[in-house]
């Protein structure tokens, strides 16, 4: 009898919990998801900004731009001053293009791309960092960059 009462009890806490969580989940669930959106684009477009703007002095590639992709950034495909060029042009389009939400799923898979050839080829131990841009990307060319977006207001997606 006294482990049916316990088994009782133990079910009623369950459910208890189980109703908890739902509604937690249900507030959460009503967060429109141009807000979380929004964060997946303008973080990592700040952080790739911020890498483009070190490139450069002026209009031209930095000096120190040329050495780090001769040395540092060395890729085992692209010349160096070829990946020097891409890299610096596509870090400052892609980076306003993602932070506008403008053809958004092109430069988030863009910046993935880059992500992953920065984490196989140049700093494969930075996965923690690298892991967080890529889930981010993958978010948005997944679900699309939300209302609050150039995209949105252009009607180029959904």
């Amino acid at each position: 009898m006294s482990q049916t009462i316990a088994h009782s009890r133990a079910d009623s806490r369950l459910a208890g919990l189980r109703r908890m969580v739902r509604m937690v989940n249900d507030m959460f669930g009503r967060l429109p998801w141009a807000v979380p959106a929004l964060m997946a684009r303008l973080i990592p477009a700040w952080v790739f900004w911020a890498s483009a703007r070190t490139k450069v002095d002026g209009f031209a590639i930095a000096d120190s731009t040329w050495w780090l992709f001769e040395n540092e950034y060395a890729l085992p495909i692209i010349p160096a001053a070829a990946a020097a060029v891409l890299a610096t042009v596509a870090e400052h389009v892609f980076a306003v293009t993602l932070a506008l939400g403008f053809f958004t799923r092109l430069p988030a898979a863009a910046l993935l791309g880059m992500t992953i050839v920065i984490q196989v080829f140049v700093y494969p131990t930075a996965w923690v960092t690298h892991g967080l841009w890529a889930a981010c990307f993958l978010v948005i060319v997944a679900r699309g960059p939300g209302w609050l977006s150039l995209d949105r207001l252009l009607r180029l997606d959904r």
